[in-house]
């Protein structure tokens, strides 16, 4: 059996201590802000988590770009011609265009290279949501299953790995088209905090709103009440409110026989569109 690498993006939101204890590779995405281009590492070399946001409550918008083919086929290329396969999960394709990226590269690097092995998964997943998804695939790897056999564990798993997360402020959905106008001023005025999830096809589906913070985090943890079935991974990420991320980390661990629970920031990509206060939680369910 071949060695094989696990490749996947920054959608993933690991931290570098994440990125090194896994040993998976990975592509970053980019974003633009206030005019210049940055690209986002799991160490943030280039732009500290606290600093985007904090641009963010002060008015800058930024816009953000997938992983391109060309980036695809090098990383391939480089891993292939070093005498490993390669398995690719990626970004959902409801929320961007890398996985299609992915795709493109694989079937090149595969004709200049008869021979080798790239599976490409659309994980349909999001944030450390694609983070479980990747984590849990890594595990399997790690018992010593070949990469086809990871491959459809994956491709199987997706469907149960849940997302549920609320937003503070409105407006940032709004600018993204989640929410209309009205919508935002109406539920600003109001307190209201939207409570979404990521469907099967990948998309951010608004589900509720609930009036208040305190409310909003008790919803997602009421959700995994109605839909966990293995408590024992749990991944948190926050829009830098941290001590949220404790308090519903907190909550979470009173009900249920966690392992292990990983808590870490929304990264830019994701959270230029959700904006600073946004609250995930990431489980495997019966469903998403």
């Amino acid at each position: 059996m071949r060695d094989y690498v696990i490749l996947t993006d920054s959608c993933c939101d690991f931290s570098q201590a994440m990125v090194e204890e896994l040993g998976v590779q990975i592509l970053p995405l980019s974003f633009i802000m206030e005019g210049q281009e940055y690209k986002n590492y799991p160490d943030n070399r280039e732009m500290d988590p606290g600093d985007f946001y904090a641009r963010l409550r002060g008015g800058a918008l930024g816009s953000t770009s997938a992983v391109n083919v060309g980036t695809y086929k090098d990383a391939m290329t480089e891993l292939v011609q070093s005498g490993k396969d390669v398995l690719c999960i990626c970004f959902s394709s409801g929320l961007s265009t890398t996985y299609q990226s992915a795709v493109i590269a694989a079937q090149d690097v595969r004709s200049a290279n008869p021979g080798c092995g790239i599976a490409v998964v659309n994980s349909r997943a999001a944030s450390l949501g694609q983070g479980l998804l990747v984590y849990l695939a890594v595990q399997e790897k790690n018992k010593g299953r070949s990469m086809e056999e990871v491959r459809a564990y994956t491709e199987d798993l997706k469907d149960h790995i849940c997302h549920w997360f609320t937003v503070d402020d409105l407006n940032h959905l709004k600018r993204g088209g989640r929410v209309s106008t009205a919508a935002a001023l109406f539920g600003t005025m109001l307190q209201m905090k939207p409570v979404l999830h990521v469907d099967n096809a990948g998309r951010l589906i608004p589900i509720t709103n609930v009036r208040g913070r305190k409310a909003s985090i008790k919803a997602l943890v009421d959700m995994m009440d109605q839909l966990v079935e293995d408590p024992s991974t749990v991944f948190i990420s926050h829009g830098d409110c941290l001590e949220d991320a404790k308090t519903l980390a907190e909550m979470v661990k009173a009900k249920y026989p966690v392992q292990r629970l990983e808590i870490n920031y929304v990264g830019p990509v994701i959270g230029n569109h959700s904006g600073p206060g946004t609250l995930a939680l990431f489980f495997v369910g019966k469903h998403k």
